[in-house]
């Protein structure tokens, strides 16, 4: 597969007040099959460059979003506008069930690529864990034509 698209991912999470910001990126591949596009790209262990786990993004339209992610913590998380999912989320050290309430899904993607918006509440045990904010922007690179 071809990572030939700039992948930026920001995350905004808000626990007891406090808020914590993520930023990443980097390259991927960017594709569509039927009616659904997918987003995939790598993320290492921050003192571990031989290590990886593959994260891909289902893009469903603009209501459906649904990250998997693959390569030591298996899991799957559904988003979707306006209503809650229960799903698995591995730990590294067990799997847990939590909740996801999406409470906004803006989808701006294109064939080129564009940008995706999420707004979501994460609950365990129905007990409200965090406020979270991704938001993902997609663009072909420039040069860029590195095969996996």
């Amino acid at each position: 597969m071809r990572e030939n698209y700039l992948i930026s991912i920001k995350g905004r999470q808000k626990v007891d007040g406090e808020v914590g910001e993520v930023e990443l990126t980097t390259l991927g591949s960017y594709v569509k099959r039927g009616a659904s596009r997918y987003i995939v790209y790598k993320e290492y262990a921050s003192d571990d460059n031989s290590s990886s786990r593959t994260s891909i993004l289902k893009i469903d339209g603009s209501f459906r979003l649904t990250l998997m992610r693959k390569g030591g913590d298996n899991t799957r998380l559904i988003l979707e506008n306006g209503k809650r999912h229960l799903c698995q989320y591995d730990t590294g050290y067990g799997n847990m069930m939590i909740g996801i309430f999406t409470s906004r899904l803006d989808s701006e993607l294109g064939d080129a690529g564009g940008s995706l918006q999420v707004s979501y509440t994460l609950d365990i045990n129905s007990n409200l864990s965090s406020l979270n904010e991704l938001s993902i922007t997609v663009k072909e690179a420039k040069n860029s034509n590195v095969e996996n």
